[in-house]
């Protein structure tokens, strides 16, 4: 019972305090940002292993006996699991964000190349008209394009973030094999409208699903009373006269 005492003791004081961050001198330099930035973890993800201790060793203690070093280990395996993938809603707001803008990113796009600009100068002219989560992971490619980096390599980066994807795949295949950039993207462009309709006119029918159900279960008593009661009272009344 102490060891628990004090393992609850110390994981409540590992996840409550924060970390201590480092203090960056004015004078030093400024690291590049990488492609992408590393999203937030919330305190249910960020003290996984914490909690995954604290909920085993809790199972552990209240199960006894020779069922106690299993029950803690499940406990602990389940709770890790799932601490790893619950998400913070920060982290779901900016990717949500980062999905409803890339169509209008690939359509800017698309607009500044096809108005002869260089991709670099189009990349920052989008994440300038158009701020938010997406020109925040656009920023640095920018950069790395304007410092002269290989254009296949920087795009295939890209393509490894989860929403940006279709694009860095799109552009780092029509670096590769000399095909108009302006022509693909102008096409991604199209197809992640037409993608975009199609879930909103999905979105819009589940909503006429779903309001159709508590709909029906308010008419549903009023048509039981006014239509289905009476009739019955009277082919009761009428069978018994």
């Amino acid at each position: 019972m102490t060891l628990l005492v004090v393992l609850l003791a110390a994981g409540a004081a590992a996840l409550v305090v924060p970390a201590r961050s480092q203090v960056v001198p004015p004078s030093a330099p400024v690291a590049a940002p990488g492609p992408t930035t590393p999203e937030p973890e919330g305190l249910l993800r960020r003290g996984r292993w914490w909690w995954a201790l604290l909920a085993g060793a809790g199972a552990a203690a209240f199960v006894g006996g020779p069922l106690a070093l299993p029950a803690g280990l499940v406990t602990g395996t389940v709770v890790l699991v799932v601490a790893q993938r619950i998400e913070p809603a920060v982290v779901r707001a900016r990717r949500e964000e980062v999905r409803r803008d890339l169509p209008h990113v690939v359509t800017l796009l698309a607009a500044a190349l096809r108005s002869g600009a260089a991709p670099a100068d189009a990349v920052d002219l989008v994440c300038r008209a158009l701020p938010g989560a997406a020109a925040e992971r656009l920023v640095p490619v920018a950069a790395r394009l304007r410092l002269g980096g290989d254009p296949v390599a920087i795009w295939t980066a890209l393509g490894g973030d989860p929403e940006l994807a279709p694009l860095g795949r799109t552009l780092a295949r029509a670096q590769r094999t000399g095909a108009p950039i302006v022509g693909a993207v102008e096409r991604l462009g199209e197809e992640l409208a037409r993608r975009g309709r199609a879930e909103v006119e999905d979105r819009a029918r589940a909503i006429g699903v779903r309001a159709a159900v508590p709909l029906g279960l308010c008419l549903l008593p009023s048509f039981l009373v006014l239509g289905i009661v009476p009739l019955a009272v009277s082919l009761a009344t009428t069978i018994t006269g």
